[in-house]
């Protein structure tokens, strides 16, 4: 979030409540500008101050009201006073009008002077400005894409009609067709619109489906007459500068896709399946930022192991899940801690999905002969201090990175393993020997993501005795023999579905965690002759570990996501 105020009215309020001290305050400063990060977010991700306190003491700056529409109303009506375009470029929501004619504007900047003038000016009304973080910004933009979902199957069908009506054409020709380049615009903007993180564009032998992932899991859109596939496929292979007329091998490329102020970076993949070409979009804002700890949903006794694990000079921290649970984020808010002056951080990744200031990053291209393993000896003469390699996948990238880590460097990468325990026999599957593996382990951090209760329609209820019978059982099956670090909550959440989540009832997710910390008994365990997995959980389990489903339980008490949700991930 950018900042509204001085950043010496800024230093004064935070100095004057005592949150903060002069010297540490000029640090958070330079260490922001050195980054090229927000100061706000700094102080955030260093726990510093929380959001809400910040959010009101910069309202209270700015000598205006604070508005959230988590918990205030927006009318529809008042919003569609302003196009979407105008409203994104200019940051600002129109949300409610009052008797005499005054529009209340929510804007990011209420102090922006020439926002509020040309309002005025374009509207023919005055202004009463309310201060809003981009979170509710973007609650608000949800609106222009609820309509924009009513008036989405209309524009694509009238697109559609137009496209057949001009007949075959070569792949050229098509991907330059006005209503195909209208077809591929609308669902790229609905896509952001909806929050989706992927959208499919599929085949099969009847019609092109369009689904879209929102919040982890996939929608069916729409459907569309496959006579025009090859022709959207066409359009997508353009903007992304692969080949036209390849159709029998797969092609990665990308491209950036502007909304407004908005700029996505869109990764494309496109693969042969039995009926034509399959395409896979995956969409990444181009601002996006890594998170921190907090941010990622880690406790703040969680936050605590893994900072303390982060200040040890070497060895190997794994992030382990499977395919699409937030490792990469959270290898990159890893980073974000490390990333100091005076240490080199050097990276080798598949692919680049951030990029971090100051940060070495290097992107595998088998092609040219960069591989992880290559790609990681070679940054070893590269000086580094802090090496991540993107993803562990075979014993040479395995054998290489823990050298590394008893070399005298901090080597992050991450595991696809169910828990963090499974982490270990999977390193002895890919050859690293039982004492280095002890040797070489600092922590194995476990995750999931679920989805978050959206918070403009949460509610509570009373959990009945299956719900609390299934927690119970639950608890008993991961708890490994231990005794469980949270009980069953007797009160459970959820969303009744609104404009702002698309009837969902959930918008955004977080993560929940599972952190082993290798300790000496723990070693002992990994070096025994006959190593058992269980025994290893349950050591674990005696230190302390809570198992991803209690964090799931801790998150559920604290109505940030559902107990339907945990036991989805869970269960997987």
């Amino acid at each position: 979030m950018a900042l509204p105020i001085p950043i010496d009215q800024l230093k004064q309020l935070l100095i004057g409540d005592g949150v903060i001290d002069l010297d540490r305050f000029n640090e958070i400063a330079a260490e922001a500008a050195r980054k090229n990060q927000d100061l706000l977010d700094v102080l955030v991700a260093e726990r510093i101050v929380d959001p809400d306190y910040l959010d009101n003491i910069i309202a209270k700056a700015l000598g205006v009201a604070r508005v959230n529409f988590a918990t205030s109303n927006i009318d529809r009506e008042v919003v569609k006073s302003l196009p979407e375009d105008v409203a994104r470029s200019r940051q600002v929501i129109l949300f409610a009008r009052e008797p005499d004619g005054t529009f209340d504007a929510a804007m990011t900047d209420p102090s922006d002077l020439a926002t509020r003038e040309f309002l005025e000016e374009r509207l023919k009304a005055k202004i009463k400005p309310f201060f809003a973080t981009h979170e509710d910004l973007n609650r608000g933009f949800s609106v222009y894409g609820y309509e924009l979902g009513q008036d989405f199957k209309k524009l694509i069908d009238d697109n559609i009609r137009q496209s057949l009506l001009a007949g075959a054409q070569d792949a050229k020709t098509a991907a330059d067709d006005l209503p195909i380049i209208a077809i591929v615009d609308n669902v790229l903007s609905y896509a952001l619109a909806s929050r989706a993180s992927d959208v499919h564009i599929e085949i099969l032998d009847d019609a092109t489906y369009i689904r879209y992932r929102i919040d982890g899991i996939l929608y069916e859109i729409m459907s569309i007459p496959k006579d025009i596939h090859s022709a959207i496929v066409a359009r997508i292979k353009l903007l992304a500068g692969l080949k036209l007329d390849e159709h029998y091998a797969p092609q990665d490329g990308r491209f950036r896709y502007e909304l407004g102020t908005q700029s996505i970076d869109v990764r494309v993949s496109v693969m042969p399946t039995f009926y034509g070409e399959k395409v896979e979009m995956r969409l990444l804002e181009s601002s996006e930022k890594p998170l921190s700890l907090e941010e990622l949903g880690l406790s703040s006794e969680d936050d605590a192991i893994v900072t303390e694990n982060l200040k040890k000079a070497y060895g190997m921290i794994i992030s382990s899940g499977p395919t699409g649970s937030g490792k990469t984020t959270t290898l990159y808010a890893l980073m974000n801690i490390l990333n100091k002056p005076q240490v080199n951080v050097t990276t080798i990744e598949d692919p680049i999905e951030y990029n971090m200031r100051y940060v070495n990053q290097t992107q595998i291209n088998p092609q040219a002969g960069i591989t992880f393993a290559s790609g990681l000896r070679a940054l070893l003469r590269q000086d580094p201090n802090i090496i991540m390699v993107g993803e562990i996948r075979d014993a040479e990238t395995a054998d290489i990175s823990v050298q590394a880590a008893l070399t005298g460097h901090l080597l992050l990468s991450s595991l696809h393993t169910n828990d963090a325990p499974s982490a270990v026999p999977r390193l002895f599957d890919l050859g690293v020997p039982p004492f280095l593996v002890s040797s070489v382990l600092n922590m194995i951090v476990a995750q999931r993501l679920v989805r978050r209760i959206c918070q403009t329609c949460i509610y509570s209820y009373d959990a009945d005795d299956g719900a609390i019978a299934t927690m119970t059982e639950q608890l008993r099956r991961t708890a490994a023999g231990g005794t469980p670090k949270v009980s069953p909550p007797t009160v459970l959440y959820r969303g009744k579905g609104c404009t702002s989540c698309g009837g969902t009832g959930y918008r955004g997710r977080i993560g929940i965690f599972e952190i082993m910390q290798i300790e000496e008994k723990i070693k002992e365990i990994i070096t025994k002759p006959e190593f058992n997995l269980e025994e290893l959980r349950a050591q674990a389990s005696a230190n302390g570990m809570a198992t991803m489903f209690e964090d799931g339980l801790r998150k559920i008490q604290l109505a940030q996501t559902t107990l339907e949700e945990v036991l989805r991930v869970i269960r997987e």
